[in-house]
């Protein structure tokens, strides 16, 4: 068994990190992910990225949008991962909260950042996406 350099995973053909840095919005940029709403969505967050086998390194949801800090598979694109985060999040979180369907046409802005960590250190994106708790 060959041994990886820390943080590194490895499959029977690669070795990587692939850490994505996410950042999204309600539409119309809303404040309406608070109180059971934001926690449900925590939820579903690592549920669906537990179903893509990405490991969530860090998030936090915000009122008015989501930092969102996750590890995926060489095989899953950045687009992949938040379309299917942002789908089922959508979806369960409109069904559930009546206020979600009757404020907003659809949940979430068609739009997302994404950056990966390749020129920072995980630990740095780590404490900003845990700073942003305080920021607003």
């Amino acid at each position: 068994m060959r041994k990886m350099p820390r943080g590194y995973n490895s499959s029977e053909t690669s070795v990587h990190f692939m850490g994505y840095h996410f950042v999204w919005c309600p539409k119309y940029r809303r404040k309406v992910l608070d109180g059971d709403i934001a926690k449900k969505a925590r939820q579903l967050i690592r549920e669906k990225a537990e179903d893509l086998d990405c490991r969530v390194i860090s998030l936090e949801v915000m009122p008015d949008h989501v930092h969102l800090f996750i590890e995926g598979s060489p095989t899953l694109t950045p687009n992949k991962i938040i379309g299917d985060i942002k789908g089922y999040t959508s979806h369960e979180l409109r069904k559930e909260f009546e206020e979600l369907r009757t404020r907003l046409p659809t949940l979430w802005s068609r739009s997302y950042f994404v950056s990966t960590h390749g020129h920072i250190s995980d630990k740095t994106i780590e404490k900003y996406v845990a700073e942003q708790k305080g920021t607003q």
